[in-house]
């Protein structure tokens, strides 16, 4: 797809692409050369020469055999070239012509690998002054392409030998011109056509110009309306693949909920789907804290979370759960009243599950971090509870690592669980700041606070393990009927 994008001149596409390529080729050295070769043409072709360069040095490590990497040493050189950086060419192609009278390459070198290397070397020659060397090698080159009907090969001889007489011999110029033009003309290839009319309209040599600089103007205009369509025949062909993809993934989304709307009546099913989902919250739990950077710390503040959870599920939904159970078991489910009455019962239980998921599932930490955050905080507002969040965006998120983050939004979460569970407040305000060195978070409410000395432990040491975690500090202020407040400092 990228290789029929580039030959339509829809190299941003083909980049985008080949992008998408490179994961399915990573194991494969052969594949991701050839991908990286792809995407230096497209940037050369874009005239991004430095990143054009950067892919063929990679598809030159990719490549073992000796005879695959001159294909990207050559392109390195044309470029080379087209910077004006012809001693840095010369080398780099002189090098490679030493290298094919090796007798395993030379072996196995075709001429028409010969006859471009010949072409480009004395092309870069002729460029830096040397016109005699330059034009021996230029014209060797076109040689062997002639003895070997290398018709598309010998449209670059003949333009390199346009521009090497255009200041020498006008005439000559314009025959070699007229051979590229007529060559490309006869393989369809554009650009070419269009590089050796530019050349006849430069030398200006004859009556032919006025056409000539018609006949590029219609062709470069042509071509780019050509290549402007193909785009956006592409594009759409991409766009509705993805949109028929995705609305298959819909039609099977809905399906599955079909399906599971179906399986609602069998419901023994759901109880232990229930008790399955409250095992995958835990290991869930348990695996996201023991990737902690501090394992003592870490360790324990896990265990922490996983002893107030399982303390939740039990005193919540465990007792529900077997009531559930013992009244499937006993009653008549063939009764519409107890179908209804066990329903009722089973969404109960479902609703309170998702309230537990609700309190740790992920903490969202790219660009909709800020997003998240407010999210959260606003599912504790209620008519007579209002949340307020200052500031929040004013800090530079980006310069903050994930597990920060996922810190801070832990932090804050279990401060929300505290407050409605304890404090009674009606107000809660929290305020972020920032300097180059560290955040600031001070959170305050107006409920009834309580005792300094009589500060439950167990959510609150929680809330500093995970700061201790990531080297930050948390202090806590508190008076009976005067609120509560936290002071939060975490280095960035």
């Amino acid at each position: 797809m990228a290789s029929i994008q580039q030959m339509n001149g829809d190299y941003y596409g083909s980049k985008e692409t080949m992008t998408e390529a490179l994961p399915y080729a990573i194991k494969n050295r052969k594949y991701t050369a050839a991908i990286n070769i792809r995407l230096g043409i497209a940037d050369k072709e874009l005239s991004l020469y430095e990143d054009a360069i950067f892919y063929y040095k990679k598809a030159l490590n990719d490549y073992q055999d000796p005879l695959d990497k001159q294909a990207p040493i050559q392109n390195i050189a044309v470029i080379y070239i087209q910077q004006k950086k012809y001693n840095e060419a010369i080398h780099l192609l002189d090098s490679l012509l030493i290298s094919l009278t090796d007798k395993e390459l030379k072996h196995r070198t075709q001429p028409s690998d010969k006859s471009i290397l010949l072409d480009n070397l004395g092309y870069a020659y002729f460029k830096n002054g040397m016109d005699e060397k330059g034009f021996q090698l230029m014209t060797e080159g076109l040689q062997i392409r002639i003895e070997t009907n290398d018709t598309y090969g010998s449209i670059e001889s003949y333009l390199h030998l346009a521009d090497y007489y255009s200041k020498k011999d006008k005439q000559k110029s314009d025959a070699n011109a007229l051979l590229a033009y007529n060559a490309a003309t006869k393989l369809n290839s554009i650009d070419e056509r269009l590089e050796a009319l530019q050349i006849l309209i430069s030398n200006d040599n004859t009556s032919n110009t006025p056409k000539y600089t018609q006949k590029y103007f219609t062709l470069n205009d042509s071509i780019i309306k050509i290549r402007n369509n193909f785009k956006n025949k592409s594009a759409k062909i991409k766009y509705d693949a993805k949109k028929e993809k995705d609305e298959n993934a819909k039609l099977r989304l809905e399906k599955a909920e079909n399906q599971l709307s179906l399986q609602k009546a069998k419901y023994l099913r759901i109880v232990f789907v229930i008790v399955f989902f409250f095992l995958v919250i835990l290991i869930a739990i348990l695996i996201r804290y023991y990737k902690n950077k501090n394992k003592a710390i870490e360790f324990k503040s896990s265990y922490d979370t996983e002893t107030r959870i399982s303390k939740k599920i039990h005193d919540e939904l465990a007792n529900d759960v077997f009531q559930v159970i013992a009244f499937a078991e006993s009653q008549p489910l063939t009764t519409e009243n107890t179908k209804e009455n066990l329903l009722q019962k089973l969404d109960d239980i479902y609703g309170r599950v998702r309230g537990i998921s609700k309190e740790n599932n992920k903490i969202e930490t790219g660009k909709d971090f800020t997003k998240s955050i407010k999210e959260m905080l606003s599912a504790y507002n209620t008519v007579e509870r209002n949340i307020i969040a200052t500031n929040l965006e004013s800090v530079n998120w980006e310069d903050v690592d994930d597990i920060k983050k996922i810190t801070i939004g832990r932090v804050l979460q279990e401060l929300m669980v505290n407050m409605k569970k304890h404090s009674k407040a009606n107000l809660v305000v929290i305020k972020f700041d920032s300097d180059p060195k560290s955040i600031l978070i001070r959170y305050t409410d107006n409920g009834i606070g309580c005792d300094q000395t009589k500060i439950s432990k167990n959510g609150l040491q929680n809330m500093e393990h995970r700061i201790q975690t990531v080297k930050g500090i948390i202090e806590f202020e508190t008076e009976p009927e005067n609120g509560f407040k936290a002071r939060i400092t975490i280095p960035i």
